[in-house]
Order: C-alpha cells, then sequence, then structure tokens
C-alpha cells in the first residue's frame, strides 16, 4: 500500500524521540486539489476508530479511510534536493503531476 524508504524511516524516527511522540504514529493525509494534483500533510497523531493502520519500514502509519486510495502505492522518502537542504518528497503515481524517478 505505501512504501517509506529507510532514509524517511530514520528522519520520522528521529523527529519522533526529539518531539517525545515516539508513542504516536505518523498520519498522513491526502486531498485532491482543484487542478487534480494531490496535496499531503504528515504529523504525528493517535489512532481513531475509523482510521486505516499500516506499518512501513517499521513506522506506524495511520490514514483516514478516505486517504487510502489516494495513497495507494506512494512512496515516502526523505532526499536531499540542495546541499544541505533535506525534504520529505511523496512519489505518489495517483497524482497527475508524478513523474517516476530517473534511474
Amino acid at each position: 500500500m505505501i512504501t517509506i524508504t529507510q532514509a524517511a524511516a530514520r528522519q520520522i524516527r528521529r523527529s519522533a524521540d526529539s518531539g517525545k511522540m515516539e508513542e504516536l504514529a505518523l498520519r498522513i493525509a491526502a486531498s485532491r486539489k482543484p487542478d487534480g494534483s494531490i496535496g499531503y500533510q504528515m504529523g504525528f497523531d493517535e489512532i481513531a476508530r475509523d482510521d486505516v493502520l499500516v506499518n512501513a519500514a517499521g513506522v506506524d502509519v495511520v490514514l483516514r479511510t478516505g486517504d487510502k486510495e489516494l495513497l495507494n502505492g506512494m512512496t515516502l522518502d526523505y532526499v536531499e534536493l540542495e546541499p544541505g537542504e533535506f525534504q520529505f518528497i511523496f512519489l505518489n503515481p495517483n497524482d497527475p503531476s508524478f513523474q517516476p524517478p530517473i534511474e
């Protein structure tokens, strides 16, 4: 369903540790924008009754049931975009602006 790279998993664990949120799952939320692309939000949260819980790369990820379809097949990565500038990126084939990485 969702893939989290090892680099992203390490950063998520660091963030949870530094924020004292180790007991919470990572919530990833998605919504369709007017142009058809997908917007993302993420943060640590408790698991609600209607949520979907997934474990990816040892990280508990929680999704709203309605977001499951938008996020199916997505990969979350943590990459260096510029020297010293790291960022989470969402690689999602369900997003019309998705371009597979060049290998």
